[in-house]
């Protein structure tokens, strides 16, 4: 998959999310809820991946699958690499920010988004349960 086709889909995915900007740091489209960051277009072993804060308790879980790995410098802090291969399920692609999103947004940003997600009707459901579903 294009690295451009990849950075369009998370702007789609990040950018309407109360109070996020799109940076770069250290040469990777970043991207921030405030002044943290949930997500970067990063390179993992020479190839494209996706990296987000996982809840601690979801690590392992993630890790299991061969297509995430414990991100480099940032492991310990719940940091995951997914993998950038042919193709990306949007949909998990979306739960895992969003749930990154919630680790480091302020309570006012996280009511902003609840308000979001209520008016568009939308359910939230775990990237566990997302995986769960495909298997």
């Amino acid at each position: 998959m294009r690295k451009s086709a990849v950075l369009a889909g998370l702007r789609r995915v990040c950018l309407p999310l109360p109070e996020v900007r799109e940076t770069v740091k250290w040469g990777h489209p970043t991207f921030e809820a405030g002044k943290k960051i949930f997500a970067v277009l990063d390179r993992y072993d020479g190839q494209p991946c996706i990296a987000f804060r996982a809840p601690l308790d979801q690590v392992d879980g993630l890790l299991a699958d061969r297509r995430f790995k414990p991100a480099p410098y940032a492991a310990r802090f719940g940091w995951v690499c997914l993998e950038v291969g042919d193709s990306l399920d949007w949909a998990e692609v979306e739960e895992l920010l969003h749930a990154s999103y919630r680790l480091v947004a302020l309570k006012r940003m996280l009511t902003a988004l609840d308000r979001l997600q209520e008016s568009s009707g939308r359910r939230g459901r775990s990237a566990r349960q997302a995986r769960r579903n495909r298997a």
